[in-house]
């Protein structure tokens, strides 16, 4: 079989078969649409799932380019694929509308008046498109200005505001037919807004171009709109009653949007990789659209180059580096202020647990600390919780989340070790080593649980949780270097603490262990004691000149620890 490359970060339709991409047969969804008969239907996906890519396939797919050569080349593409076989039902309305695109991911500015003029280059390139065969066929001389200015980035704002409905209006008098509207990443101006500070702006224009647009538009003959979120219809979609709204909460539409488990496997098998699928699974499944499980499809495409170049690779956090995050981040900050309630969830979550939670899709970016709910209904819809069960209870929907993946586990613990690296300049170091200095065990005990007590933590790292978690809690103090892991005796001891000066200095080793069991605490710190004296760890600080020398066995469990002093060399 013939090598095909891998169509990262590829999102036109026609440069997926011109190259030789991969591509997982998504045509269906057309057939689906066609069906449904819906006129404005909105898709809320997470990010990198193939909006973009799917839209740009209903372009090529329904669109009349007015140039049959065209619109010949435009129906190749398409030769092969599953919509072919639906019928001639289907296949009767490829190449027949007239098609607007329009994507809205490029007003992410920081001020208003660029946006905004990013969002005005962006329809001006539409109009652009479409200009030779529609200015020729207009009648009226006031619209050709119109066009003309709009498409000169030099139209008045008003015409801006209303530009989608005009264009709609140009093509049904060029071609004769009502319009298709697409539109791409609608959200995008929204978030980049608010959290910029000129929200009510970017709504106030975004939701005057969808109005004139998609709800009295009698120029239309369906739409398709994309983002990540539903912005509710009061701000956006207003009156907007012929919107059919389409979440990862539905049955409609689930298989098209990521990558199913078959498509998963196929494409494990076309680039001989098949091993590799538990792996895969682990790292990059755990989505549920409606009823089915869903991969990431961005992570999917980027692993499986990896493994193609070296099936030893290790797996990466693909998604993590696609957005700031800032999410993730909003609930950590949020977890750290509240009264340990959300704390806990978090940390549930973490250790591969659940949380329940009141589902809402008319939800506003301007709302998102108004309540608590809000932004675990953000996290969700955004792609950083999944479903696991939904019920209703009275009137309200109430959805069972979890962390889907390891890859989206990562992105939560990276996050909260940021912010714990942040936080710990703020803890007061100086009892603990006081207490470490005097061999007082109790009080070390008080002062570590109390640290972890205002962390968020998880406990699947183990071990090696405990032990960054303390060495970045002893690195606070300027008086010790904290060497960790370094190789001391017949091993490595987990901490080891030195004053630079060794004659009348001091040094401090520390071991750390684990339990099971919160009854094991007392057995496990016995364990570190013994292992520090079997392994000799104090042996070569006393070889480099340490006459002072403490040794203390640390075990965790939770948030708890119990610390054991042993052997005190003075």
């Amino acid at each position: 079989m013939a090598f095909k490359p891998l169509p990262i970060g590829v999102d036109d339709f026609e440069n997926i078969f011109d190259k030789g991409y991969y591509y997982a047969d998504k045509t269906l969804m057309i057939k689906e649409l066609l069906d449904k008969k819906g006129k404005v239907n909105l898709f809320t996906r997470p990010r990198r799932f193939g909006k973009t890519l799917n839209l740009s396939m209903l372009k090529y797919y329904f669109e009349d380019t007015g140039d049959a050569n065209k619109n010949c080349k435009n129906a190749e593409l398409f030769r092969g694929l599953a919509i072919m076989e639906a019928g001639e039902a289907y296949t009767a309305a490829m190449g027949q509308y007239p098609v607007v695109m329009l994507t809205l991911k490029s007003a992410k500015q920081n001020n208003y008046k660029i946006a905004y003029a990013c969002l005005r280059e962006a329809i001006a390139e539409e109009f652009d498109r479409h200009e030779e065969a529609v200015l020729e066929r207009l009648k009226n001389p006031e619209d050709v200005e119109k066009y003309r200015a709009v498409r000169g980035r030099r139209a008045e704002d008003t015409d801006y505001f209303t530009s989608l409905a005009f264009l709609s209006k140009c093509l049904f008098e060029a071609y004769g037919r009502k319009c298709i509207i697409l539109i791409d990443e609608y959200d995008v101006p929204l978030e980049s807004s608010y959290f910029n500070g000129y929200y009510e702006e970017m709504v106030g224009f975004i939701r005057s171009l969808f109005e004139s647009a998609l709800k009295t538009n009698p120029y239309l003959e369906f739409a398709v709109v994309t983002g990540c979120l539903r912005v509710s219809r009061e701000s956006i979609f207003t009156g907007l009653n012929n919107l059919k709204m389409c979440s990862v909460l539905d049955e409609s539409y689930s298989e098209h949007f990521g990558f199913t488990e078959k498509e998963v496997r196929e494409m494990l098998s076309f680039y001989g990789r098949e091993s590799s699928f538990e792996e895969v699974r682990r790292w990059y499944d755990g989505y549920c659209f409606g009823e089915t499980e869903v991969y990431n499809p961005w992570s999917i495409l980027n692993r499986m180059d990896a493994i193609c170049t070296n099936p030893q690779a290790f797996p990466k956090p693909y998604w993590a580096n696609t957005s700031s995050n800032s999410i993730v981040r909003s609930l950590v900050d949020y977890a750290d202020d509240e009264d340990g309630q959300m704390k806990e969830q978090l940390e549930r979550l973490l250790n591969g647990g659940t949380v329940e939670k009141p589902i809402h899709e008319d939800i506003t970016y301007d709302s998102i600390y108004d309540a608590e709910d809000n932004l675990w209904n953000f996290l969700f819809f955004t792609g950083y919780l999944k479903k696991v069960s939904m019920r209703m209870e009275g009137e309200e929907c109430l959805v069972e989340m979890a962390v889907p993946n390891m890859e989206v586990s990562y992105i939560y613990k990276n996050t909260i070790r940021s912010w714990f690296d942040k936080k710990k300049k703020g803890f007061q170091v100086a009892p603990l080593y006081a207490a470490i200095e005097k061999g007082d065990t109790e009080t070390m005990e008080q002062e570590i649980c109390g640290f972890l007590e205002r962390t968020i933590s998880y406990f699947d790292y183990g071990e090696s949780y405990y032990h960054g978690f303390l060495a970045g809690l002893l690195g606070l103090n300027g008086k010790y270097r904290v060497l960790s892991n370094r190789e001391t005796g017949l091993g490595r001891a987990d901490i080891v603490l030195k004053t630079p000066r060794i004659r009348k200095g001091r040094a401090v080793v520390l071991e750390i262990k684990v339990a099971r069991d919160f009854q094991d605490m007392e057995k496990c710190c016995g364990e570190a004691l013994r292992q520090i004296e079997e392994k000799k760890y104090c042996e070569r600080l006393r070889h480099e000149g340490y006459e002072d020398i403490l040794a203390y066995g640390i075990c965790f469990y939770r948030k708890e620890c119990v610390v054991g002093i042993g052997e005190t060399l003075s």
